[in-house]
């Protein structure tokens, strides 16, 4: 395949599964703007197409996609890939550090409550248009949201290969539909073409005052899904998602509002469904039947989204182990976490069935993306000051000009608090209070294992007394990267014997989101009357450990065994905490919980199950 049709084929590919939220919102972004009570004429109109417009294009154009998504790590990108850009800029201040790793988490659990809003917003919204095209059929839109929401969750186990082949066409229609429509209705009012100008933007927002700095809320309805053109680089990569969005999605998108807006022009009645009253009668029910597919595909990005985020975050030590479940043999990014999706099955359930309507869910909505959006900001400053070296005045204008943005649409979505938007707060708040629960407990953790550590070297000196020896190799699991694990000590402590060969292993993720296989192991030999290995075998975060194909590699680096031979010994312990530990009482009940409900690292590191032996080992923190 050459280059050019490799280009294509991601290209198409991009358009299916990165634009999905943010091509979707046409279906009730500028219905929410003048639900706010702001009269609907022409002057006003076009004042609302314009604040669209230059959204799109300062935001998601400027910001993401010509400046942020210069900041891929290793090709990768996301609010996780950020953060390890961020550190690795960073390492010579460790407060710096701190602030870097407090602000990425708490990017990445607004982007749970995005998780839950998107797809019930989203699918609603579609099923909607049956108030449009059938009016006594409206009793059943909750009905069949729930059932299409479902159905999304329940086949999440299957896998989205199979599904996501036909994403791309399916979304290639969608935006051609949006862009056909549009146009039909621009032909009669072209001057719609006019709120490209600024200044009707500028002159609305100062004609209205207070009221238009609130419809800024609603306004930011246009551009939810921005951050998925950097998340998903790593799928597709950068020039792909580029020529999509400018040569194809971002003029779909502004040809649709163009023509919603001319169709108020006409008919200001039109706004109960604008988007649904642009089609002809006879196109209504393929629309309805097209922009349910397309929600659908939507949520799928965003459920996918919160699997691979989950992935990451427990890579890297931020979250409990989960069951992680592979859905392709070809393509490693598609997993399946069962706990995260009944999770989110149950949150949007509840959403739809407390809100009701996507009006009423418009109100929840803008929190958790404008949160983000500040996020994304500042690390994108860290890094362009600490990587890429610009100049303090270019970097500054570059922060406080994206700033001001992002603050103008927290500030006022965060008028919609009371009506809902409390609602991504509260699971961010939630998740956060979780996350770093579980980071200072393993911090803990660590303090404790490194204040009972003994080096191997001490450790031969003290092996005096007359010691079984036994045939084979024992493979120690250790948390820690130096000294002996506290399971081999405790084994040599209640049997007196040790192996032939004792391997100490110990697996290590990096900031990077892959290393491969030729850098996978290192290994370093200790002791003089015994053979102790300290074997290290490096991940990146978005990879998953596989001991039974990395024992292959060990031994392809020189290191002879007997597989058949050889026991892993696993510590399973149990955590208990001291009347003055330094953990705060409230959190202690929560992290023991965390930790003795984590799936068990013989399944998650891929340990072969009919060689371990499990030993019960007692912390006390």
């Amino acid at each position: 395949m050459s280059k050019h049709q490799q280009l294509s084929r991601l290209t198409f590919g991009a358009i299916g599964v990165v634009f999905g939220d943010i091509g979707t919102s046409p279906l009730y972004a500028l219905k929410e703007v003048f639900h706010s009570g702001i009269p609907i004429d022409k002057f006003h109109v076009l004042g609302v197409l314009s604040l669209i417009f230059w959204s799109l294009t300062l935001v998601v154009t400027l910001k993401y996609a010509i400046f942020i998504m210069r900041a891929d790590n290793k090709g990768e990108g996301g609010i996780m890939a950020l953060m390890a850009l961020a550190l690795h800029g960073s390492r010579d201040s460790p407060k710096k550090m701190a602030f870097i790793t407090t602000i990425g988490l708490l990017g990445a659990t607004l982007f749970y409550g995005d998780s839950i809003i998107t797809p019930a917003i989203s699918v609603l919204s579609a099923v909607e248009g049956l108030q449009i095209i059938a009016p006594p059929l409206a009793a059943y839109v909750l009905p069949i949201a729930i059932t299409v929401l479902g159905g999304l969750f329940i086949i999440q186990a299957k896998g989205t290969g199979n599904v996501g082949r036909i994403f791309a066409p399916i979304m290639v229609f969608w935006f051609g539909s949006l862009a056909v429509m549009g146009v039909v209705n621009m032909i009669h009012h072209p001057e719609v073409l006019m709120a490209v100008n600024p200044y009707y933007a500028i002159h609305l927002l100062f004609e209205l005052g207070w009221e238009g700095f609130v419809i800024m809320g609603a306004i930011v309805l246009a551009i939810t899904g921005a951050e998925a053109l950097y998340a998903d680089m790593g799928h597709f990569g950068l020039k792909p998602i580029r020529y999509a969005w400018f040569g194809f999605v971002f003029p779909a998108l502004l040809l649709n509002y163009f023509g919603q807006g001319a169709l108020l022009i006409d008919r200001p009645d039109a706004i109960q469904n604008p988007f649904y009253l642009l089609a002809p009668n006879w196109a209504l029910y393929p629309l309805l039947i097209l922009s349910t597919m397309a929600t659908v595909i939507a949520s799928q990005a965003v459920i996918s989204g919160a699997f691979s985020v989950t992935r990451q975050a427990i890579q890297l030590g931020y979250c409990p182990r989960m069951n992680i479940l592979h859905t392709s043999d070809d393509e490693k990014g598609q997993v399946y976490i069962p706990a995260v999706n009944w999770l989110l099955m149950v949150s949007v359930f509840i959403l739809v069935l407390s809100f009701q309507s996507s009006s009423a869910l418009a109100s929840a909505y803008g929190i958790a993306v404008t949160g983000t959006m500040i996020v994304d900001t500042v690390l994108a400053y860290i890094i362009i000051q600490a990587l890429w070296q610009w100049s303090k005045t270019t970097s500054t204008v570059f922060l406080s000009s994206f700033l001001v943005i992002d603050f103008l649409f927290l500030s006022s979505n965060s008028l919609k608090i009371p009506t809902g938007g409390w609602l991504p707060l509260v699971v961010a708040t939630v998740l956060f209070l979780i996350i770093t629960t579980w980071i200072k407990g393993r911090a803990l953790l660590h303090d404790y294992l490194e204040e009972k550590h003994v080096l191997f070297e001490e450790l031969e000196k003290e092996l005096t007394e007359k010691l079984v020896t036994v045939e084979g190799t024992a493979i120690y699991l250790a948390r820690t990267l130096h000294g002996v694990p506290q399971v081999l000590l405790h084994n040599l402590e209640h049997n007196h014997a040790l192996h032939e060969q004792i391997i100490v292993l110990t697996i290590v993720t990096t900031e990077a989101p892959f290393v491969d296989e030729a850098h996978r192991v290192k290994i370093r030999k200790f002791g003089q009357n015994r053979e102790f290995y300290r074997v290290k075998l490096y991940y990146g975060f978005k990879q998953n450990a596989d001991v039974r194909r990395a024992m292959d590699l060990v031994r392809q680096e020189g290191l002879v065994f007997d597989p058949k031979k050889a026991s892993f010994f696993i510590g399973s312990e149990r955590v208990t905490f001291r009347m003055r530990s330094p953990m705060p009482p409230w959190r202690r009940g929560l992290f023991r919980f965390l930790f003795h409900n984590a799936s068990s690292p013989i399944e998650f590191f891929k340990i072969p199950v009919d060689r371990v032996v499990e030993l019960g080992i007692r912390i006390e923190l």
